[in-house]
């Protein structure tokens, strides 16, 4: 489990095609510090699990299923990556709970820079629109992010410059892939609730309150 806090900006070293997979070696000190063989660390948002580690370095394979759901296919040598370590049992929650489970790809529509923070719009699959809520959460490249707005087929960020310097959001353009995750409650309630479910009326919302 994860909480969308990046650690590091790390940098793809080489990609190594398997034929129905791929095996990458990632660059990132401060991630491999203590980490060993068999743990996780997710990559641009991607849960992935460490196969071998040397001087800062972690290789982890990536199955055709990951690579054809998420973004990670589009990597190259020299990519910029968001690294994050699981959260330790017991640590602090500063973004939300995040599984490293991609649900799908959005892609960078506009960019609209203001003194102090970005407002990026990023379009958001047909599927995925009825779990995405203003003010609510949603994970992007493995990035907790509060979303501004909430459209049919797209969602706002508004990204403040810590973001934008520390993240891969700083760079990415309009016409890039996103790795997109939304909150795994959303789902959990809606399986529960199953074919009975059923938008709240005012009475609901009163009986809740």
């Amino acid at each position: 489990m994860f909480t969308g806090i990046v650690e590091e900006l790390g940098e793809i070293v080489a990609v190594e095609n398997l034929g129905d997979a791929s095996r990458f070696l990632v660059s990132g000190p401060v991630v491999t510090e203590g980490a060993k063989h068999g743990d996780s660390i997710a990559v641009n948002g991607v849960c992935l699990t460490v196969v071998d580690l040397e001087d800062g370095r972690f290789s982890a394979d990536v199955m055709a299923e990951t690579l054809n759901r998420s973004s990670l296919g589009a990597l190259a040598v020299g990519s910029r990556v968001n690294l994050e370590r699981p959260m330790a049992l017991g640590g602090r929650l500063g973004g939300h709970l995040v599984q490293g489970h991609v649900d799908g790809t959005g892609t960078i529509v506009e960019r609209k820079p203001s003194e102090h923070w970005e407002i990026v719009k990023i379009s958001l699959p047909a599927d995925l629109s009825r779990y995405v809520v203003e003010k609510g959460s949603i994970t992007v490249d493995g990035i907790s992010l509060t979303v501004v707005d909430a459209g049919p087929d797209y969602f706002t960020v508004s990204l403040i410059p810590t973001t934008l310097a520390l993240t891969t959001l700083g760079v990415k353009q309009p016409g890039d892939p996103v790795n997109l995750e939304v909150d795994v409650l959303a789902k959990y309630v809606e399986r529960l609730l199953g074919k009975d479910a059923r938008p709240l009326t005012a009475t609901d919302e009163e009986a809740i309150a």
